[in-house]
């Protein structure tokens, strides 16, 4: 998920009573719940350094209590006044530990097992950026901000948002629920459905920005791939529809380009690969070979792409 979400979820766990535990409870979950995040500095090196190393050590089983270790180890450095060395590492491991799980949800994923595996772990149920994670974290927000200032007014003592932010964290857990109910029924209704003759031999339903009853859906069969930006489930399903993506013959140009780093890193993290071989103008003879994951459209702005000398040039 986003940092956005990242933070306000760190916030509301610490109205809901983490506060309780520590002083700076706030400001150490907040910097917690953001830092696995710090993997992103990989970037520097490329963007198939990025895409190599992001949601990896950071966001592991292993490197969460690692990570927790150090956040609460500055926290302790930073603070003008000592606290319980024991209760700091907790909130710290709490809020290290939220942000690989809110990033487990959305269709990118994690790398849980890293360094042991590179295996990629996604439930798929919500987009990188949700708009109503988002409206309902501004409503733990807001709304005692609120109360507090009409309080003010009559003189009323101003209550400290527990409540409201246990009330939001329920809703929140009701709503991925909602979502995975939901997207559950998206892979069935995609799953019972015959293409090109045959059934399938796998589907995944991608989430969408703001409709949780859209979903884009993914099919893959023997030779092909069926993709439906506009899978709804207020409407009957027609599986003739959607774009058909045929795979192509691995044929000596892409046998070439997967031995780059670049589409060697690619095709470790794509789950629904689709390679395309396209002549071009120049250099004469040149071909480009892209690889694109369709979870995430196809487009160029998330691809491995390279143009190389055809066989014999």
């Amino acid at each position: 998920m986003d940092n956005i979400t990242h933070t306000l979820t760190a916030v509301m766990f610490s109205r809901a009573g983490l506060n309780r535990l520590s002083p700076h409870a706030t400001a150490l979950l907040v910097l917690a719940a953001n830092a696995p995040d710090l993997d992103i500095l990989v970037a520097i090196a490329g963007p198939a350094s990025y895409l190599h190393n992001h949601r990896g050590l950071t966001h592991s089983i292993l490197g969460v209590p690692i990570l927790a270790l150090l956040v609460a180890a500055l926290a302790m450095l930073a603070a003008r006044k000592s606290f319980s060395w024991g209760r700091a590492y907790v909130l710290a491991l709490i809020g290290v530990a939220s942000n690989p799980l809110l990033d487990y949800v959305n269709a990118y994923g994690v790398r849980l097992l890293w360094p042991f595996s590179e295996r990629w772990f996604n439930a798929d149920l919500f987009y990188i950026v949700d708009v109503w994670v988002w409206v309902l974290l501004a409503l733990g927000l807001l709304v005692p901000w609120m109360s507090a200032l009409v309080g003010s007014e009559i003189g009323a003592q101003a209550g400290r948002g527990r409540g409201v932010a246990v009330v939001v964290l329920c809703t929140l857990s009701l709503y991925g629920f909602g979502r995975y109910l939901l997207h559950e029924r998206a892979v069935a209704v995609l799953d019972s459905r015959i293409y090109q003759g045959e059934a399938p031999r796998r589907v995944a339903a991608m989430p969408t920005a703001v409709n949780p009853f859209h979903w884009t859906g993914l099919v893959e069969g023997n030779g092909f791939f069926k993709v439906y930006p506009h899978l709804s489930l207020l409407e009957e399903f027609n599986p003739s529809e959607g774009m058909l993506r045929y795979k192509p013959e691995p044929g000596p140009e892409i046998k070439r380009a997967g031995q780059m780093e670049q589409f060697r890193i690619f095709l470790g993290f794509a789950q629904w690969p689709l390679w395309s071989v396209t002549p071009v103008a120049e250099p004469e003879g040149g071909v480009e070979v892209k690889l694109v994951d369709l979870r995430f459209g196809g487009s160029y702005s998330f691809a491995a792409v390279s143009t190389i000398l055809a066989p014999g040039r």
